[in-house]
């Protein structure tokens, strides 16, 4: 028992450490290739941006990279049981090239089935809302994803690779790699690609996926490789008559990635709670995304999209400073993260300390998504965080080793954590009480 736990311990590690080092290169990279998309926008094509939702989306990342740390190992525990207990074949004796390539086929081949599952259930669109949510469609926006599931049925799609005895360590490399390969499409920036568009995701067929339009809904739920769409009945070429509206058709209508997460779940609960049918209230959550029971959807009528040409798009107008300053905390909790994970060998050594850790980045993401919302409680998040951070600091006269880099280190990040805390009250007693109406944005694809 020992040796097994040791082991496990482990093996865990490597597979944490092996993420967070993809993570310490893809992130720059994808803030990089994000902010050379914003210039595009704003100074070629002359367009505004829209700032806070590309705050929201790029914060969403940051749970998100936390959460699927620990997930990864729960999705390769599982699918290592699958190999042992169902493995048909051993293909690990063949080279490495043509074992990534089938095992490739093989994860993208489980990713279609595990988006369609999230697209066609009711409680688990709630795993996959976060995605859709964003109201823009650009880079930004492929990095809101789910917080809201840490267990899931991705291992089960697999079968296939588990039956020929693809071994579990390929996967631990290739999940990262397929998830980051789905980045490039996000944008409506670049046009149809030829016959790529036989072969290939590409940006034309995934801004039909986020489309809201009837036409689109629900289709093109492929990763990589189109052939599933095409192969089972779900692919929709995208129409030059017909201009891709994006978002969800029960708008979010917040900033807090938290909230987008368990939004659609709350629901859920609330309509089984209400409905006067025992067999709806069981059955809800397995009805086709969206059903309501009858008498609840007539009593507690919720506002959907008829029209995806006409809807006003969320936004507050914020002031500047707002703005400043949110950008201030994306990028100062983006940089904790990448300490997380430049460090993650020692700081997971403590698991008590990871926990802190994540906690402490993705309450603060909570807390300043909050005043973006321009909910006053956000403050009482903001102290909970300052006073835990500036606690751990005090106790243990250190910030998760960063002193050994830096002496001053742990000194700066409980400054940051005092400032943010001033700034918050600043902007909830002085620049909430004279915020300006929302502006009315149109819908559509600008």
């Amino acid at each position: 028992m020992f040796i097994f736990r040791f082991q496990f311990q482990n093996s865990s590690l490597n597979i944490m450490q092996a993420y967070a080092t993809a993570l310490l290169f893809a992130i720059p990279i994808f803030s990089l290739l994000s902010i050379l998309e914003a210039l595009y926008i704003r100074f070629v094509k002359n367009l505004p941006l829209n700032h806070m939702d590309m705050i929201a989306s790029l914060s969403s990342g940051i749970t998100n990279v936390i959460k699927d740390s620990f997930q990864l190992l729960i999705y390769l525990i599982s699918y290592q049981q699958l190999v042992e207990h169902i493995a048909l074949f051993d293909l690990s004796q063949l080279s490495y090239p043509l074992l990534f390539v089938l095992a490739f086929i093989a994860q993208d081949f489980a990713s279609y089935w595990n988006h369609r599952l999230n697209h066609k259930v009711n409680i688990f669109w709630n795993r996959h809302i976060i995605h859709h949510s964003s109201e823009e469609f650009n880079l930004p926006c492929a990095l809101r994803q789910p917080v809201s599931v840490l267990f899931g049925f991705f291992a089960l799609f697999l079968i296939p690779a588990a039956l020929l005895g693809v071994p579990y360590e390929i996967f631990a490399i290739l999940a990262p790699i397929h998830l980051f390969m789905q980045f490039w499409y996000h944008t409506v920036h670049i046009p149809k690609l030829g016959f790529l568009e036989y072969l290939l995701v590409t940006p034309s067929q995934h801004r039909v996926h986020h489309a809201i339009n009837p036409e689109y809904i629900d289709k093109n739920l492929s990763a990589i490789f189109c052939v599933w769409d095409r192969l089972f009945g779900t692919f929709q070429e995208e129409l030059d008559e017909v201009p891709c509206v994006f978002g969800v058709l029960k708008p979010v209508q917040t900033w807090n990635p938290i909230h987008i997460n368990f939004q659609h779940s709350w629901r859920i609960a609330k309509d089984a709670w209400r409905c006067s049918n025992w067999l709806d209230k069981l059955t809800i959550w397995f009805r086709p995304t969206g059903w309501r029971p009858k008498d609840v959807a007539e009593k507690y009528p919720i506002e959907v999209i008829d029209d995806v040409y006409s809807f006003d798009k969320y936004d507050l107008n914020p002031p500047f400073s707002l703005i400043l300053w949110s950008y201030m905390q994306l990028a100062v909790n983006g940089s904790l993260l990448l300490f997380l994970f430049f460090n993650i060998g020692e700081i997971a050594q403590n698991p008590l300390g990871l926990a802190l850790y994540g906690f402490l980045i993705v309450i603060g993401i909570y807390g300043y998504t909050t005043i973006m919302d321009h909910r006053k409680y956000g403050v009482g998040i903001e102290c909970l965080r300052a006073a835990v951070a500036i606690a751990w600091i005090y106790s243990s006269g250190n910030w998760f080793g960063l002193h050994q880099y830096w002496s001053l280190g742990p000194v700066l990040v409980a400054t940051y954590y005092g400032i943010t805390l001033i700034g918050t009250f600043y902007f909830v007693s002085v620049v909430m009480n004279k915020a300006l109406p929302n502006r009315i944005l149109p819908s559509g694809n600008g």
